[in-house]
């Protein structure tokens, strides 16, 4: 379609094109059903087929382990933020968090009223440009579980070193869902929005390891617990049955491309042209991120001035260069390059943005 645009925003993300027109023309009449998966009853044969392949194309495609279960929870990310401390926190029980910026932050603030929340790491000093070297993170006795961000959506920062302690990681990986392998060994409870890599808006992917949910908290309502959702299969209500639909489409995407490794190679291919044309750029461009710790999912950049970032948003616009703002809490540019995102879309990028440096310097 030559009307698309180089969409780079941060959420929610470019989809697979080849995904979207499969998505067009089951639409009304889904695989003659004579009507749309969206109508039918969510306990239907025609969408139980998509559910359980999304499941398990989902575990496939990360390479989880046999003793993970996955879930589909609504709520998006924002609302594993409560569930995590609810589900594994009881009393004064403690837990560490890796505060890496603004989604570490959400991820606090939300846990603290659920039990004795601390920061194991603050990257407060660092203005949050970079996060934590595994050894700097500092966990209690005593502790259940340390909570770390592994990217940083508007920082443009991602955890490459996870932290050497001796408890269960958990992890929103958000932001760089299934970009990169992750050792499962270290984790209990992995979690994050569809809307940044893998789908449309509307829900929450999660892993967990099945005999960590043993001894959760059950006094809770059904739908905040882990164990009702894992033991439902993710139907113990109506599901996001669009997004789990697309979810699936794209995870078949991703797998028919080569799965995880190739994804990953080509997030850091992707990443490494923007950030070729920010440091080769004498100086017009900067990126106030630790190199050690830039994102291959969302590079952050600054331009001389406000005026000129102003000029070079409208004029990218101009070009079908598309959502590049940085986020309203500090300002500048983002490029958000996410699995779906082809190589041509940054290359075209960074061809603009020599082009622009070349006639406004």
């Amino acid at each position: 379609m030559s009307n698309r645009v180089h969409n780079f925003c941060a959420g929610p993300c470019t989809l697979p094109l080849p995904v979207l027109q499969e998505a067009q023309r089951e639409f009304v009449d889904y695989h003659g059903e004579g009507m749309s998966l969206i109508e039918m009853s969510h306990r239907a044969k025609a969408y139980d087929e998509v559910h359980k392949q999304a499941m398990s194309l989902a575990l496939e495609v990360f390479g989880v382990p046999d003793d993970f279960g996955v879930m589909f929870i609504q709520g998006g990310a924002t609302l594993q933020f409560a569930m995590v401390p609810l589900n594994f926190l009881s009393g004064d029980q403690r837990a560490g968090y890796v505060n890496s910026g603004s989604w570490g932050k959400g991820a606090i603030a939300d846990a603290q009223p659920h039990g004795d929340i601390y920061v194991a790491w603050d990257g407060k000093d660092s203005n949050y440009t970079r996060m934590p070297k595994s050894d700097e993170v500092k966990t209690q006795p005593g502790s259940q579980y340390l909570h770390v961000t592994s990217n940083e959506t508007i920082g443009g920062i991602r955890m490459v070193e996870w932290p050497a302690v001796e408890i269960p990681l958990i992890a929103d990986m958000s932001s760089d869902y299934m970009s990169r392998k992750i050792p499962w060994d270290r984790f209990d409870l992995v979690y994050g929005g569809a809307q940044k890599n893998l789908g449309p808006a509307g829900m929450a992917i999660v892993f967990v390891r099945k005999s960590a949910l043993e001894n959760t908290n059950r006094n809770l309502a059904r739908y905040l617990r882990y164990d009702v959702h894992l033991e439902k299969d993710s139907l113990f209500n109506t599901p996001p049955v669009f997004t789990i639909y697309m979810v699936g489409k794209v995870l078949q995407w991703m797998k028919d491309k080569g799965g995880l490794f190739v994804i990953e190679k080509e997030a850091a291919e992707k990443a490494g042209i923007l950030y070729d044309s920010i440091d080769n750029s004498e100086g017009y461009y900067s990126s106030p991120v630790d190199p050690a710790c830039r994102s291959h999912m969302n590079v952050v950049f600054r331009l001389p001035s406000e005026e000129l970032e102003n000029k070079f948003l409208q004029q990218a616009e101009d070009e079908n260069l598309v959502n590049l703002k940085g986020h309203r809490s500090v300002g500048g540019c983002r490029a958000s390059i996410y699995n779906a995102l082809p190589v041509e879309s940054v290359q075209t990028l960074s061809a603009f943005m020599q082009e622009f440096k070349n006639a406004n310097s």
